[in-house]
């Protein structure tokens, strides 16, 4: 999908666009490149079709959201669901197993750091839900890392306005 694409769902569909590319972006779906999504959201944001404080609590809520069906799958569908989506994304796996490594050893603050981290920040909430991780810790620490990760896009969106564009293409 390209910036022409999300720009005019943005436009026709509003916050709802925001709220469902934000979610299905924190899924890790393919085609929805966080480093895209949030700064047009910032513009859009910025050019009045939202408001910079409800762009952000939506990317937030979408994010949280989307983290938590990852974690939900991990969680309840255990290594079942994990070999599943290992092989429909084998190049994942090395990303992952160093994930559970790392959860094992820093807990909710190895979540917190993940979701600052480029393409980890998705993938770690399933070996989170793997683990049986405290929901709670893990509420909390996705919330405060999809916060930071999502400020900064937004927000650099949002301040640099129309010249992202010029930077995104």
């Amino acid at each position: 999908m390209g910036m022409e694409m999300f720009t005019q769902y943005f436009v026709q569909y509003g916050a709802i666009a925001i709220f469902v590319i934000v979610l299905l972006e924190y899924m890790n779906m393919p085609g929805f490149p966080a480093g895209i999504i949030m700064p047009l959201a910032g513009v859009w944001a910025k050019g009045g079709g939202i408001s910079f404080v409800m762009t952000i609590l939506l990317t937030v809520s979408a994010g949280l959201v989307g983290s938590w069906i990852l974690y939900g799958l991990g969680r309840l569908g255990g290594d079942f669901f994990l070999g599943k989506f290992l092989k429909k994304f084998p190049k994942h796996e090395e990303a992952i197993h160093k994930n559970f490594d790392m959860l094992r050893r820093k807990g909710s603050i190895g979540v917190f750091i993940s979701k600052l981290l480029p393409m980890v920040r998705t993938l770690i909430s399933i070996p989170a839900g793997v683990l049986k991780m405290d929901f709670v810790k893990y509420t909390v620490a996705s919330l405060l890392g999809v916060f930071v990760w999502n400020f900064f896009f937004v927000g650099a969106g949002y301040l640099m306005g129309d010249a992202v564009f010029k930077i995104l293409s």
